[in-house]
């Protein structure tokens, strides 16, 4: 009898103490937060958690931190504090936006964004791990989270319609969605996670592509606007999109061309301008017969580091500061609204400097139209939440290394609140207000 008590008393302090490791919800969107959560700890024991994903290309990123856990065993990333790792203090979804890749200069980039999600191992280990070999350390408990980039009941729809090529993502339901066109920078190709996303938040979301994909020139001698002039009203003819405006999402050159799109045409109402110029890169652009010119850059000013990152932001500044006004976009003539997104940290283009003289240029002329977020830390590459930070890229197509710029933690702090205000200002201007008549 004595015995069978020891037995079942220490079964029950065994299964009182068996370590679990929780994260809710298992399953989501990769721009949601998820509550991370370890048990059965011994009191005040510390203890590395590390996060791991594998790409489509099989490129490998990870990251850890170590933590301590309360009084009673527990470690809660909500309310607990990094000691050290990959980022230090109270960061509940740190573990995700400081993945690294163990390729350097290779970017995080989903291409499948319906059929498949990126699968996040998060493992954790007793502290006296420091330097993990995966195949012969075995963790002390682990789990699988699934990062989708599109919500259930999105469809993906091919766009080959006359020149157009792209990709329009529709949220599911019936009814009409505000719509959104989606650019991305210069070196071509179609990129689709942020429409997918958006679609996932209710617009109907062009993903835009206009060099290097299928059939386009893999190389632009101009740009001509009334390709985008072809694909606002597309969109605008969808019967699921509701007018009478049309949204734009732009990043680098596709900024430059939102910004383009926002002075030429009517049908565009809200754009946001994320690390954009206010002039026009490298090839003319081109609408109805005016040619208008991109500014003269100064190459010799090209900055390679000592590791062969190149830094272009100032081969543009000495012309910038010189040029007269016709080399800037005149975007006071813009009738619709502005978010202008700016990483203080870019390297690639000086986006402060850029975004500070369109927004002086708008209030010379009288303008309000606008909303300028101003980061100090975040780099080029301001993304999704969660999305863990590329501060430098190899190019393939151009064989360079790109600086982007950033810094860890306050990247990731202005993609989180970017994002959210990026869909607040859509809807402001995109879904019109119904009044009441009494």
């Amino acid at each position: 009898v004595v015995l069978k008590t020891l037995l079942k008393n220490r079964s029950k302090c065994h299964t009182a103490t068996m370590i679990q490791l929780t994260a809710t919800p298992a399953s989501a969107l990769v721009d949601e937060p998820v509550h991370i959560r370890a048990t059965g700890l011994t009191p005040f024991q510390i203890v590395l958690l590390q996060a791991s994903l594998e790409d489509e290309m099989g490129n490998l990123f990870h990251s850890q931190a170590y933590y301590r856990a309360n009084e009673v065993g527990e470690v809660d990333l909500e309310h607990a504090s990094s000691l050290g790792g990959d980022y230090v203090g109270v960061h509940p979804m740190g573990l995700f936006w400081s993945l690294k890749p163990e390729k350097i200069l290779t970017r995080l980039l989903k291409r499948d964004v319906m059929n498949s999600p990126f699968q996040v191992q998060l493992k954790l280990y007793n502290s006296n791990v420091i330097l993990i070999d995966n195949a012969s350390t075995a963790p002390n408990v682990s789990l699988t989270l699934e990062r989708w980039y599109a919500a259930p009941g999105v469809t993906r729809i091919q766009v080959r319609e006359g020149r157009l090529r792209g990709v329009l993502f529709l949220p599911p339901g019936d009814g009409c969605f505000p719509g959104v066109i989606d650019l991305f920078g210069g070196f071509g190709g179609l990129t689709e996670f942020r429409a997918s996303l958006l679609a996932s938040h209710g617009f109907a979301a062009l993903a835009l592509a206009y060099r290097d994909y299928e059939d386009l020139p893999s190389k632009l001698e101009k740009v001509d606007l009334e390709y985008f002039e072809e694909a606002a009203n597309f969109l605008l003819r969808h019967p699921k999109v509701l007018g009478p405006g049309i949204g734009v999402v732009s990043i680098c050159k596709g900024a430059e061309i939102g910004l383009s799109m926002a002075i030429h045409l009517k049908q565009v109402t809200a754009t946001v301008l994320i690390n954009g110029p206010n002039f026009i890169l490298e090839i003319p652009q081109v609408y109805r017969g005016q040619i208008h010119q991109p500014l003269p850059i100064s190459p010799q000013l090209l900055s390679i580091s000592a590791l062969g990152l190149s830094e272009f932001q100032h081969i543009f500044e000495a012309t910038r500061a010189k040029a007269n006004q016709t080399f800037f976009l005149p975007i006071e003539k813009a009738q619709g609204h502005f978010l202008f997104i700016v990483g203080e940290d870019d390297k690639n283009i000086n986006t402060k400097a850029c975004a500070k003289q369109a927004t002086e240029q708008l209030r010379r002329n009288g303008k309000k139209n606008w909303t300028l977020l101003s980061y100090p830390g975040a780099g080029h590459l301001i993304e999704p939440p969660y999305s863990p930070l590329c501060c430098a890229s190899q190019i393939s197509s151009l064989h360079l290394l790109v600086l982007w710029g950033g810094e860890v933690i306050p990247h990731a702090a202005a993609q989180e609140h970017s994002w959210k205000e990026i869909q607040k200002f859509l809807r402001k201007h995109l879904i019109p207000v119904v009044t009441s008549r009494l």
